[in-house]
């Protein structure tokens, strides 16, 4: 029996369902997918590594739970996930009763990127994590999934449960938001025009 790989060309939902039959190399080719994904998001949402790891570990567990009742081409496994984290999120932020800044992802070393380097990227990090927390919260959720996630319009309809409509709005103001508020900071970040 050949072993599976995360690059292995199965679809999520045949994996999902291969699981629901008892296949665990299908769950463990899932887990290797998209846990890195739902780790990266709900860090970005929470700024807490390790609140983050619980809330990954939660959405990955009701994946596991509905595995079995799971129907083929009503939605994608992953849009689905990203919708079940950004509730856990969105609920851990509501108890904590406060406006939470979201911290970007470090970015891995490859090189290992000067001192310098590594300062004013983690200063864009922050800055852009302070930004997006100043933004209305679905603006700042249809901003990270568009532009840090890279998921379609219509992709992120289906994780907020809105139109691509309002998506495209949502992301729009979301991005003069950031403009308006980062403006003053854009030399000092060394953030060059979109044009």
């Amino acid at each position: 029996m050949n072993k599976l790989s995360p690059e292995t060309e199965a679809p999520d939902a045949a994996l999902l369902v291969a699981f629901a039959n008892g296949d665990a190399g299908a769950a463990q080719l899932l887990a290797e997918r998209l846990l890195p994904r739902t780790l990266a998001q709900a860090q970005r949402m929470l700024g807490d590594r390790a609140e983050a790891e619980d809330v990954a570990q939660e959405a990955m567990m009701r994946l596991w739970r509905i595995a079995g009742e799971w129907r083929q081409g009503e939605a994608q496994v992953s849009t689905w996930l990203y919708r079940v984290t950004a509730n856990l999120c969105t609920d851990r932020l509501r108890r904590r009763k406060r406006s939470v800044p979201l911290d970007a992802v470090a970015e891995p070393l490859d090189g290992a990127p000067s001192v310098t380097a590594r300062m004013h990227t983690e200063a864009r990090a922050k800055a852009l994590s302070d930004a997006l927390a100043q933004l209305p919260p679905r603006q700042a959720e249809a901003v990270a999934l568009r532009h840090l996630e890279g998921l379609s319009n219509a992709e992120i309809a289906a994780v907020m449960e809105i139109g691509v409509e309002a998506v495209e709005s949502l992301t729009a103001r979301g991005k003069r938001g950031l403009a308006l508020i980062l403006a003053g900071r854009r030399e000092e970040l060394g953030i060059e025009d979109d044009d």
